[in-house]
C-alpha cells in the first residue's frame, strides 16, 4: 500500500478481507512497535538508573523522585486523549507527532543542565510520548482485516511484557559503561527511524481538525487534575502515611472534586474528551479489569523483586539485570506460543491459563529466604514470564477485538491508562504492605529473642566466640549487633514474600472474571464489523 493512498480506519478497511497484506504495512507496523518499545523502556531504564541520575545532577532522594513522578503523572494524562487527537489527526499524523516529540524532548532531557529543567523535561517527554502505546494498539485492529491482527497483538504482548522486564538489565549496563545520559540519547536513532518509517509505510487517514474547536476544555483540564492528582497521591501516599499527611489529604480532595466534574462533563457533553461509553461493553469491562491486574503483577514484581535482590542480597543493578531477565526470555519464547493458541483455542481458555501460570510464578516467589539466589529464582521468573505473555495476548484480543473501529482507538487509550493504573496502584499498595509487614515482622521477631531461651543464648555464645577469635574488640556488643542485623534481615524476608502473595492472590482473583467475559465472533472483528 502506497502512502498515497488515503484511507480512513473509522470508514474503510485498511486492506480488504481477501486481499494479502503488502510487506510495507508490516514494516509500518513494526516501526510503531519501535516506538511503543521505545516509550515503555524508558520508563524502566530510568527507575534502574535514579541513583546516578541523582548524583549527576546534585538532588536529594526526595527531588529525584519527581524526574519519575513526574513523567508518570504527565503520561497518565496524556494516554486516555489518544482516541481524540487520532480522531483529529488520523492514526498516522497521531503516531508521528508523538515519537518525534518524544525523541526531541529525550535529547533534552540528556542536555538537562539542573533538576528542574530535567523534571520539566520528563513531564514534556512523558505528555508528548504517551499517544505511541494507545495508537499501536489501535493500528493492530484498524489496518488490519478482523481475524488476521493476531501477528500484531502477539508483538504488542511482547513488547508491553518485554521492556519492563529487561529495562533494569539495559539501565544497569548503560550507566555501568556510559553516562545517565545516554539513559535519554538511546531513544534517538529508533525514534527517528519509527518517525520515517510510519511516514513512509503506514496509510494516510483523513483527520477531523473541526473537532479542535469544540474540545471540552473543562473537561479536559477535569481529566488532568484527576489523573494527576491521583497518580502524585499514589506515589506519594505510603512514604506520607496516607491520611497522616494534610498534603495527602487535600490532593485526595481535588482529585474527588475533579472525578465529579470529569464524569458529569463526560456524560453531557456533546464531545466529551473520552468516551466512557465504552466501558458498558462488557468484554471490554472485563478485559480493562484483567488488565489492571497484570498491570498490578507485571510491573509490582518488576518493582519489588529487584528491591529484595539489592537490600537482601546485595546485588548490582548489572546482577539484578542478569536475574530479571529470566522472564524477559521466557517472554519471548512464549509470545508466538501465546498468539497461536489465542488462534487456535477459545481465548478465554488461554487467558484462564495464563492467569494460572502468573499466580504459580508470583507464589513460587513467595517462598524466598536471604539465601535465595539465581538457582532458586530460575523457574518462578520462568513460570510467571510465560504466563504474563499468555495473559496480555488472550485479553487485548477479548477487550478490542469485537469493537467497531470508531471506538477501537478510545478504547485501547482507556485500556493503556487502567493497565498503568493498575501498577500505580498496585505499587503503591505493595509500598504501605511493606510498612506495614515490616514493622509487623521486627516486633514479632524480637518477641522471640529473649535473653531467657537457650537458642538465643546459645547463638550468641558461638557468635561472640568467633568475633573473639577474629580479634573484635567487645565481641559480646558485637554478637548483639550481629543478632539484631539478623532479625532485620529476617523480617525484610518474611516482608517481601508477603509482598509476592498478595499479588498472586490478586492474579487469583482475576481468574474469577475469565467466567463472565464472551467468547469473540472471529468473523466480527473490528475491521470486518462494518
Amino acid at each position: 500500500m502506497s502512502t498515497s493512498s488515503t484511507t480512513h480506519p473509522e470508514n474503510a478497511q485498511a486492506v480488504a478481507e481477501g486481499e494479502k497484506i503488502p510487506i510495507t504495512l508490516h514494516i509500518g507496523f513494526l516501526a510503531m512497535i519501535i516506538g511503543m518499545f521505545m516509550s515503555i523502556l524508558d520508563v524502566q531504564i530510568v527507575a534502574s538508573s535514579i541513583r546516578q541520575i541523582q548524583a549527576g545532577v546534585s538532588a536529594s532522594g526526595d527531588e529525584i523522585a519527581w524526574v519519575q513522578t513526574g513523567y508518570l503523572i504527565a503520561e497518565v494524562v496524556g494516554i486516555p486523549l489518544s482516541g481524540f487527537l487520532n480522531r483529529v489527526f488520523g492514526l498516522r499524523r497521531l503516531f508521528m507527532m508523538s515519537a518525534a516529540a518524544f525523541t526531541v524532548s529525550s535529547v533534552l532531557c540528556a542536555m538537562s543542565w539542573d533538576l528542574d529543567s530535567l523534571i520539566f523535561f520528563r513531564c514534556v517527554q512523558g505528555f508528548v510520548g504517551a499517544a505511541m502505546v494507545p495508537s499501536t494498539m489501535a493500528a493492530a485492529f484498524t489496518l488490519f482485516p478482523g481475524g488476521r491482527s493476531m501477528t500484531q497483538q502477539v508483538m504488542i504482548g511482547m513488547v508491553a511484557t518485554l521492556a519492563p522486564s529487561i529495562g533494569p538489565t539495559l539501565g544497569g549496563w548503560v550507566t555501568e559503561h556510559m553516562s545517565w545520559h545516554w539513559l535519554f540519547l538511546l531513544n534517538v536513532i529508533p525514534g527517528i527511524a519509527a518517525v520515517v518509517l510510519v511516514w513512509m509505510y503506514v496509510p494516510r487517514q483523513k483527520g477531523e481538525a473541526h473537532l479542535l474547536r469544540r474540545v471540552d476544555i473543562i473537561g479536559l483540564a477535569a481529566m488532568a487534575l484527576m489523573l494527576g492528582s491521583f497518580e502524585w497521591v499514589v506515589e506519594e501516599g505510603p512514604a506520607e502515611g496516607w491520611t497522616q499527611s494534610s498534603m495527602i489529604i487535600r490532593w485526595m480532595f481535588y482529585c474527588t472534586v475533579a472525578t465529579v466534574i470529569f464524569f458529569y462533563r463526560s456524560t453531557r457533553s456533546a464531545y466529551p474528551i473520552v468516551d466512557l461509553s465504552v466501558f458498558k461493553d462488557r468484554n471490554f469491562a472485563s478485559g480493562a479489569i484483567v488488565g489492571a491486574v497484570i498491570g498490578f503483577v507485571l510491573y509490582g514484581s518488576v518493582y519489588a523483586l529487584p528491591l529484595f535482590l539489592g537490600q537482601v542480597q546485595g546485588y548490582s543493578a548489572l546482577q539484578i539485570g542478569q536475574i530479571m531477565s529470566v522472564s524477559g526470555v521466557a517472554m519471548f519464547i512464549g509470545g508466538p506460543i501465546g498468539g497461536a493458541l489465542t488462534r487456535r483455542f477459545d481465548p478465554r481458555l488461554v487467558l484462564g491459563s495464563g492467569l494460572i501460570l502468573v499466580t504459580v510464578g508470583v507464589m513460587g516467589n513467595a517462598h524466598m529466604t536471604h539465601e535465595s539466589s539465581f538457582n532458586e529464582l530460575f523457574w518462578p521468573q520462568a513460570i510467571r514470564g510465560i504466563g504474563l505473555i499468555l495473559t496480555m495476548v488472550p485479553t487485548t484480543n477479548l477487550a478490542l477485538g469485537t469493537l467497531p473501529p470508531p471506538r477501537v482507538a478510545n478504547a485501547s487509550g482507556l485500556f493503556t491508562v487502567c493497565r498503568n493504573l493498575g501498577g500505580a496502584v498496585g505499587i503503591a499498595f505493595l509500598n504501605t504492605l511493606m510498612l506495614h509487614y515490616n514493622s509487623l515482622h521486627k516486633q514479632e521477631l524480637s518477641a522471640g529473642m529473649s535473653m531467657a531461651r537457650p537458642e538465643v543464648q546459645a547463638w550468641l555464645s558461638q557468635a561472640s566466640s568467633r568475633l573473639q577469635a577474629a580479634g573484635v574488640p567487645d565481641p559480646d556488643a558485637s554478637a548483639m549487633m550481629q543478632l539484631g542485623q539478623r532479625v532485620q534481615m529476617e523480617a525484610l524476608v518474611m516482608t517481601y514474600n508477603n509482598l509476592f502473595m498478595a499479588m498472586a492472590m490478586a492474579s487469583a482473583a482475576a481468574f474469577l472474571v475469565v467466567f463472565i467475559l464472551q467468547k469473540p465472533n472471529p468473523a466480527a472483528g473490528p475491521v470486518a464489523a462494518h
